[in-house]
Order: structure tokens, then C-alpha cells, then sequence
């Protein structure tokens, strides 16, 4: 992994260049000398903030089948109405 560093100037000069650097890593945009943002591929971001698989990719993962799951059946009966 990779770690570069832009100023600001240099980030709204040369978009394209932050963007393709932070394919390899995180880029630090610094402000005045000091780090203010970082600029992450979506893969990173993603993995970072645990996004990593949707709901329908989490539920079809591999080996879910062999679990043996068998949930109790609910018995439902009708009562007969009080006509009195």
C-alpha cells in the first residue's frame, strides 16, 4: 500500500492523478501543511466502513445449506364466537 500526499492546490490541479494514486492507497489532502481529507478507492472505503456485501451476497454465501435450522411451527386454531 501506498501512501501519498496532496495539497489542496495540487488535488484541484490534477484531479485525475489523486484519483488514479488512490487506487494503491490512501491520499492525504492536507491544508496549509496539515492533513484535512483522504481520498479512498470505493474498495477501501467499503472494507473500512463494513460494506463490504450486500444482504442478498451475505445470505447466499457458500456452506449456508448445511446448517440444519428447523424453526417450530406455530399452531393456530379458530375459537368459536360467544353468540350469547
Amino acid at each position: 500500500m501506498t501512501i501519498t500526499t496532496v495539497t489542496s492546490r495540487e488535488l484541484n490541479q490534477d484531479v485525475a492523478r489523486a484519483k488514479k494514486a488512490a487506487k494503491s492507497g490512501p491520499v492525504f489532502i492536507t491544508d496549509r501543511g496539515r492533513p484535512a481529507h483522504v481520498l479512498l478507492c470505493i474498495e477501501d472505503y467499503r472494507r473500512l466502513a463494513g460494506q463490504g456485501r450486500s444482504l442478498a451476497e451475505a445470505l447466499s454465501m457458500p456452506g449456508l445449506a448445511d446448517i440444519d435450522f428447523e424453526p417450530p411451527r406455530a399452531r393456530i386454531e379458530a375459537a368459536a364466537p360467544d353468540l350469547s
